[in-house]
């Protein structure tokens, strides 16, 4: 594990009826501390051609920060380059990874980080921190040039983990798709990480930080293994690939 390495992945950017980062504010104000920092901000999984709306949420619940938020553009790669943090929103996990590989800030981004750069990321953001996109619970609306993700981990994120098994309903729940990506992986485990939960590596260590336990899922003596892990669990045993 890389101790420059410093990454905040959120499963979500809401919590319950609660407001737009209402619940992750107050971790991420402690991840950037109180000296004033340039945010890039990466809204690319944002759908919609105008990202007024959803940059104005980010920077309302940013508010009581010492940080200057710049959105990015696929065209403008100075202000990712420049950039003091990287943030990337959620939304539509594919959308996300095509317009980074079409603007060739995958690569940018990825050196960023791991030079030391921090990282803030929730949903489709959280997402691309593991090896691929394979378990986004997104539907894939676009064709990215790869599933390759940004690979700071090593095993794969599922956000928004919530599995319900619905009486009469004959779809396959979340820990059955999981479970098909592990029986055809079966060397990479994947950490659930249900709303209110975050993955948070720093000064060389990989923790679930939030109010509820994680799951991690992962393929074992030919059977699928799902185990509950506590808030406050140390997790770097994953990114070494002992899991």
């Amino acid at each position: 594990m890389n101790l420059e390495t410093r990454i905040l992945a959120l499963s979500s950017s809401r919590v319950g009826k609660g407001g737009y980062l209402q619940q992750a504010i107050a971790e991420i104000s402690r991840f950037l501390g109180e000296k004033h920092l340039n945010i890039a901000f990466i809204p690319f999984a944002f759908v919609d051609e105008n990202k007024d709306p959803l940059v104005a949420m980010v920077k309302e619940a940013f508010a009581g920060l010492p940080h200057a938020i710049t959105t990015a553009t696929t065209t403008d790669r100075p202000v990712v380059e420049q950039a003091d943090v990287i943030m990337v929103s959620g939304g539509n996990t594919f959308k996300l990874l095509h317009d980074l590989y079409k603007s060739g800030l995958l690569e940018v981004i990825r050196e960023k980080v791991l030079a030391g750069t921090p990282y803030i990321g929730w949903s489709a953001g959280s997402n691309i921190t593991g090896a691929t996109i394979c378990t986004t619970n997104d539907m894939p609306i676009i064709e990215p040039e790869s599933f390759r993700a940004l690979a700071f981990f090593p095993f794969q994120i599922n956000p928004h983990y919530y599995n319900v098994v619905m009486e009469g309903f004959n779809g396959e729940t979340r820990d059955q798709r999981l479970t098909e990506f592990l029986k055809l992986n079966p060397g990479t485990p994947v950490v659930c990480l249900p709303e209110g939960t975050a993955l948070l590596q720093e000064n060389g260590k990989l923790t679930l930080v939030g109010s509820v336990p994680g799951i991690l899922m992962k393929h074992s003596a030919g059977d699928i293994r799902k185990t509950e892990l506590p808030a406050g669990i140390d997790l770097s045993h994953l990114c070494r690939g002992n899991d």
